[in-house]
Parts: C-alpha cells; structure tokens; sequence
C-alpha cells in the first residue's frame, strides 16, 4: 500500500481482530488477561537493539497467551521477519537516513483500529508523532499507557552539526515520558535520571537479556581468523553494530590511527552494516576488515573470535553489543555512560573510559594488547557477568507490570 494510504495488516499477519467495540478489559491475573496494542517507529524495518527487544517482547507475550496488535510502518522486504499481527501506518522515509520511517501520527481508520482491539494496555516506544498521539488515544480510552525509552535521541544531535537543537529535544522528551503511567527504562541508571524528572515511582526497570546459544566463548575458531586473513599474533579490536555516526565511528576511527602510530600491532574487524559504511572505512587506517551484517552461526563464531571490542558510543540506552560481546567472552572496552556502568564493573569485568577521549581508549588498549592475561581475564569475567542477564526473567517482569496496571 502507499505510505500514505490506510493502516492494513501486512501479508503474513493474522486476520484483523472481530473483538466487540464495546469490550471491557477486566482486571487481569495472567498474561492470558492482556491485550497490548504497541505503538513503535519502525517494527522490521531496521535491525537494531530496539527491535530486537520488542520483538522478543511480543514472542514472549504471544507464547504466554496475550494477544498483541503491534502499530508501526512497514517496508516491501523487511530487514526481519517480526513477531506478532503487523498493522502498517503512515510514514515517510527520513531524509538521508530512508532505512528508518517517520510515523505521520493516527488517522481516524488507524484510532478505529484500536477500539476494535480494545486494548488492556497502550504501549508506546517511540516519541514519534505516532507515539504522541497514541498517548492521546489512551486517555481518551481510559487505558493504562506504558511507554517504553530505547535509545538516547537527544544525543544523536550531536553527531549531525545540530548541537543546538538539543535542549528543545531534552523539554520535549521529558514531556513525552512524563505523560505516561508507567516509563520502562533498561537500566536503574536511568531509572535515577528520570526520578529527578519528577516521574515519582512512574518508572521501572526493564532490562535485557542474550542469547548464550548464540553469544558464547566456545565459538571462537582461531581457523576462521585466518582464513580471514588475520594472523595469530594480530590482536583484533571489535566495531559491533551499525554503522551510523552516532555509535561513534570517527572516535574508532581515531583511537585506530593512534594505536597504529604508537606501535600496537591491531587490526580491526567491523561487523554491522549501515549508511556510514563508505565514511567509516574512509576514516580507518588500513588493514581493517569489514565483514558486513551477519547473522546465525557466521555471527556466532565472528564476535568469539575478535580479542577486544571497543564501543564509544554514548547514545546506547542499553547497549546490547556490549552484554553480546561479553557473553562471547571478550574483553570490552566502553564509554562510561549509563548504559555501559549497568553491565560493567570498572577493572573487573570490562573497562570504562571517559566519553570522547580517545588517548584514554588508546591507553586501555594498548594494555590490553601487552597483557594477555588480564585480557582473558576481563573476557572470562565477562562471560560470567553476562550469564545473569536472560531474556525470560525480564520479560517476565514487564508481563508482571502490564497485569499490575490493569489490577
């Protein structure tokens, strides 16, 4: 359909719910009671941490019994197959960034959609128009509305020579949560910083977890390194993610060359895929290697078999490249932001390095290169540390959540 045309479940959805508009939740005990319409900017149109979270959120949901109606654009060839009944909303592409959807909020086919559903709870997890307006609906329903913070938008201004525009996206954002009943954070970091936002006992905690079927140290394979060219004596930083200014491309980039120039024998390796792409190995010294998206066993085996990953992004509101390279053992080296003092303890399972200081991210790697042994050390602390984090006991606690709103 047109992005502009009306909201229609995509091919592979379940028929539209035939639920009577004059339903009434009642107050539920189990999953089985819920009813979740979720509202989101772009469902499968974008591999990130955001998605995968929600979508394990609805896989989670539907196993337990509730039903979900999930709100969002939609694209020709899906960067996933998502989870869930998919109804597709108006968007337009973002300029110069087409692989994410800009919702253009609720027409009155899409609110009619809703009411048809008859929803225990609205859950939002996009300050989009979309978002907004779908805050709307739920006063106008008298349903609990959720809304759900993934990534730190404010910062991305940043990156894209728009610095000024930052204190408007703070008052805004602030406004968009605090208009919620119940704000789910993914760490309590967050959750303190929101408290002084004058959010009350309004938020929670909802975490993440990994998948140790796939993120786990028994998969390094010192045979594939080189057969991709990597020598045994080579240590191998990690770039995990996508390739977008904002995970911090440039500061990489930078504490490459430095580490090159001041002697460490380091050659990266650069999963993920992204717009950037050109602009990311442009700024990179040679010898790094790009090996693109990857996915099942070809991922699997990659992240195991890099020594250290670096991540200076300061944009993550959780930061799932850090916990996935920890459970596949790796030493990791990370900006000390919020998202990143959740999962590692300075020193002991990782190391924490002032945002934007790129002599300090030089200075942790190089004595991680020299010192083999705290090198597996972090790398199996890492792992350990890891090992708490699944995805069933958070889930678990957003369903209790959900159930505690409608109680």
């Amino acid at each position: 359909m047109s992005d502009l045309g009306l909201p229609t479940a995509v091919p592979h959805a379940a028929a539209e719910s035939e639920c009577d508009e004059d339903f009434l939740p009642a107050s539920g005990t189990s999953a089985r009671d819920l009813r979740i319409a979720l509202f989101c900017g772009n469902y499968n149109c974008v591999r990130d941490g955001a998605n995968n979270a929600l979508n394990h959120l609805v896989s989670y949901l539907l196993q337990e019994g509730a039903q979900v109606r999930v709100y969002s654009p939609t694209v020709p060839e899906p960067a996933f197959e998502p989870a869930g009944e998919l109804v597709s909303v108006r968007s337009v592409a973002l300029p110069g960034r087409s692989e994410y959807r800009l919702t253009l909020g609720l027409d009155e086919r899409t609110k009619a959609d809703v009411r048809r559903f008859a929803p225990t709870n609205i859950h939002v997890s996009a300050p989009d128009p979309q978002g907004y307006q779908a805050q709307q609906l739920a006063r106008e329903l008298g349903c609990p509305l959720v809304t759900s913070l993934h990534t730190r938008f404010e910062t991305y201004f940043e990156y894209y020579g728009l610095r000024a525009f930052r204190p408007w996206a703070e008052r805004y954002l602030r406004t968009f949560y605090a208009r919620s009943d119940l704000v789910l954070v993914p760490n309590s970091q967050i959750l303190e910083e929101l408290r002084s936002w004058n959010m009350d006992n309004r938020i929670a905690v909802w975490s993440r977890g990994v998948d140790r079927q796939r993120f786990h140290p028994t998969f390094r394979n010192l045979e594939w390194r080189r057969s991709q060219g990597w020598d045994d004596a080579d240590i191998v930083p990690l770039f995990f993610g996508r390739l977008v200014r904002e995970k911090g491309i440039a500061e990489f980039s930078s504490m490459i060359a430095q580490a090159n120039e001041a002697g460490l024998r380091v050659r990266p390796m650069i999963v993920g895929d992204g717009p950037a792409k050109v602009e990311f190995a442009r700024q990179l010294p040679g010898g790094a290697r790009f090996l693109g998206h990857l996915s099942g066993p070809d991922l699997s085996v990659a992240i195991a078999s890099a020594d250290v990953l670096i991540n200076p992004s300061t944009t993550e509101a959780f930061g799932n490249v850090n916990l996935e390279a920890m459970a596949a053992g790796l030493a990791v080296i990370s900006a000390d932001v919020p998202s990143a003092q959740a999962l590692i303890s300075h020193n002991d399972n990782g190391v924490l390095v002032r945002p934007h200081d790129v002599a300090g991210y030089v200075d942790a790697l190089g004595d991680l290169v020299h010192n083999a042994r705290r090198r597996v050390q972090l790398g199996a602390a890492a792992a350990a540390s890891a090992a708490a984090f699944t995805w069933s006991a958070t889930l678990t606690e957003v369903v209790q959540n959900y159930l505690r709103l409608i109680g």
